[in-house]
């Protein structure tokens, strides 16, 4: 019932202070304030989208256009002009691939592909690795050419891999090209997975689009349910833990102690896993309230006894496009086992470069690539017993090595980084201090305790949660949502976040 009332009074005082300027707002982009699945904004305009759309089930092209149309307007309030720059994309990609499909001469169709690659990828350059470039220009060359100031769009990352994605696989002749330009658009720009994944492939998504709508009540269930369980990994585990205690100790780690360091780096680890799933849990969530259903992103990755098997449960939609696209196009491990080795290691490389132009993102892809090797290299010639001991142990191994490899994710710069690890190093056994500082930090240690414990839960049980909601009166799951987004707003202290994975 609190919920209830917070909801109202939240309603009556937008009401109370609805004038033409904050109507003109809710319209107009503010990059201070960017259309966000955790702000109330988002919640008002999906409310009315979704009635129409469902009323609009039944016409084929005026709910692929109004959807299409939606998207484009949530992708100019989350990236303002820029959203031209994915109707250019679209238009490019989409000729292109007609041309390739319709092709006879190899030498024309490579071309048309190369083509492709050359615009997107040189797209993605300009406006995410163009200051990278000219800095290391001058500090190699002690130039001094500038350039000016360059705004990344958000998302480009991701719709520039799934337009890729889609070209390529009209040239490998696995995919026909959609039906007409609105069909693709309607892949490239569905906004539930626009600016932060997962990365949808067209074979998998574009046969949905000439489908009937057919939401059943499972579907609505479980789409209910990732909305509200992505809702609380996001505003409520991971933004509380980032703005009370992990933001505080990465900015200035030496004014921390050793203990303090430790647990941030724990807290991290959580926070961008509640963060990146939270959102990819209410994209799949969305899209399935739409009757579209996109691919998991993330199987609790924590759980992983190797680095291989973290990437199979990590940003799955990344890791396995870069395995068919980039891996596999350089010939995996089909060319001997040195080949494979330096194959593994610079698609993590380019990996770690694909999530920001700064050299710690290159060094975060660098480790990951060297452990991918050495698993390789060691499980050819040791066969370790398989039993609990053997995999808990490979499974604390696995997390802590991820943890210190998000250290360099997260820390501003190298140096950051490293005080962060020599502080740990210097950790010693102080039960007082220890509890002096978990006392200090009883809110945040216990978000952190319940992130945690959420995601190592045995998978029966989170099943057995999710169709237990799902047996629940609508009415309950209604009260169920409004108490989450309740909370949501009580403990947002500035606002809504971005999603961490909006930066890349």
């Amino acid at each position: 019932m609190k919920a209830l009332f917070f909801i109202q009074t939240w309603l009556q005082n937008i009401i109370a202070n609805l004038n033409a300027e904050t109507i003109q707002s809710w319209f107009i982009f503010n990059p201070k304030e960017p259309l966000l699945f955790n702000s109330g904004l988002f919640l008002g305009f999906f409310s009315v989208f979704y009635f129409i759309y469902i009323l609009s089930r039944k016409t084929h092209y005026f709910r692929i256009t109004y959807v299409v149309l939606f998207s484009l307007f949530f992708y100019y309030k989350s990236s303002g002009i820029y959203f031209w720059l994915l109707i250019f994309s679209s238009v490019v990609d989409y000729s292109l691939s007609r041309l390739i499909y319709t092709e006879t001469v190899k030498f024309y169709r490579k071309f048309y592909l190369i083509l492709s690659l050359f615009i997107n990828l040189g797209m993605l350059v300009y406006f995410k690795y163009t200051h990278f470039l000219v800095a290391n220009f001058n500090m190699l060359f002690e130039g001094n050419v500038t350039f000016s100031d360059i705004i990344l769009p958000v998302g480009i990352s991701f719709y520039t891999f799934q337009t890729l994605s889609y070209t390529i696989d009209v040239y490998r002749k696995d995919l026909e090209p959609t039906k007409s330009f609105m069909d693709f658009l309607f892949f490239v720009s569905f906004f539930p997975q626009l600016v932060a994944g997962p990365i949808v492939r067209a074979s998998d998504f574009i046969p949905q689009i000439y489908q009937k709508l057919n939401l059943t009540k499972e579907d609505f269930n479980k789409a209910l349910y990732l909305i509200i369980g992505g809702l609380i990994k996001k505003a409520v585990i991971s933004d509380y833990i980032s703005s009370n205690f992990v933001d505080r100790v990465f900015d200035a780690p030496n004014s921390y102690t050793a203990f303090e360091n430790l647990m941030a780096s724990y807290g991290y680890a959580i926070q961008i896993y509640c963060d990146f799933s939270g959102y990819s849990d209410m994209a799949i969530g969305l899209a399935l309230l739409m009757g579209f259903t996109l691919p998991p992103n993330f199987r609790t990755p924590y759980k992983s006894a190797s680095i291989t098997e973290f990437w199979r449960r990590w940003h799955i939609s990344l890791s396995s496009w870069l395995r068919d696209y980039l891996y596999i196009s350089m010939g995996g491990n089909r060319k001997g086992k040195i080949r494979t080795y330096f194959n593994l290691f610079m698609t993590m490389l380019l990996g770690g470069l694909w999530h920001g132009a700064n050299w710690k993102f290159v060094f975060w892809g660098v480790l990951h690539g060297l452990a991918l090797a050495f698993e390789r290299f060691f499980d050819s010639r040791i066969k370790l017993p398989k039993n609990g001991i053997v995999k808990t142990i490979k499974i604390l191994l696995t997390f802590h090595f991820v943890v210190f490899c998000w250290l360099f994710f997260r820390a501003k710069d190298f140096e950051t980084a490293f005080q962060i690890t020599e502080n740990i190093g210097k950790l010693t056994f102080n039960i007082e201090q220890w509890q002096t500082i978990i006392l200090g930090y009883s809110n945040v240690f216990i978000v952190l305790a319940f992130g945690f414990i959420w995601h190592f839960l045995p998978e029966r049980i989170t099943t057995f949660n999710e169709k237990l909601f799902g047996k629940l009166p609508f009415w309950i799951q209604a009260i169920i949502l409004g108490f989450v987004f309740w909370i949501v707003f009580a403990t947002a202290s500035e606002g809504a976040q971005p999603f961490i994975y909006f930066q890349f």
